[in-house]
């Protein structure tokens, strides 16, 4: 594909990335725009190689930053959401037993660092977190492994339904 062309995708997948976190400005979007946003990276990154992509993510990243309505929405596009779907394309190859296990690691030190985070600039204690006894950031952060179990997997199966039915598309449109 010529440099105009991974121009010219890039900008398509990079503007409705950029569209979908507009929509952030209602409330219920704030978890799920930001993950679709990253999902439209993709092929840019698939088509048009991974340098391409990150080079996508990181000017959807800077728009995000500018102009995007809800700050929960900016920050979990920045910190996960956004580059976690070109990441895995690097991650996948690599055999289950170690792949997982990075993936996992990777997700569980962003989820910690944000609470950290979170305490420092709020000045909030950590028994602030207990409800009946209960810990509540180990249980969220249980129920977040699960979360993003699923989204890995589902991940997995776009990726397919990508390959199989818009890639042969896109590739006639662009003559890949």
């Amino acid at each position: 594909m010529k440099t105009s062309g991974k121009v010219a995708l890039g900008g398509v997948f990079g503007s409705l990335a950029v569209i979908c976190l507009l929509g952030t400005v209602f409330p219920y979007a704030t978890f799920a725009l930001p993950a679709v946003a990253g999902l439209l990276l993709v092929p840019v990154a698939m088509e048009t190689g991974r340098r391409w992509g990150w080079l996508a993510f990181a000017a959807v990243a800077v728009l995000n930053v500018l102009l995007t309505p809800s700050m929960e929405a900016k920050i979990l596009f920045v910190a996960f959401l956004g580059y976690y779907p070109l990441l895995k394309l690097s991650l996948d190859p690599l055999p289950p037993l170690l792949a997982w296990p990075l993936k996992f690691l990777l997700f569980n030190a962003t989820v910690v660092a944000a609470y950290w985070l979170m305490l420092l600039l709020f000045g909030l204690e950590d028994n602030s977190f207990e409800l009946f006894g209960v810990n509540m950031p180990l249980l969220l952060l249980a129920l977040a492994n699960v979360t993003f179990l699923l989204y890995d997997l589902c991940l997995s199966r776009l990726w397919e339904w990508y390959m199989l039915a818009v890639h042969p598309r896109l590739a006639r449109i662009f003559r890949i």
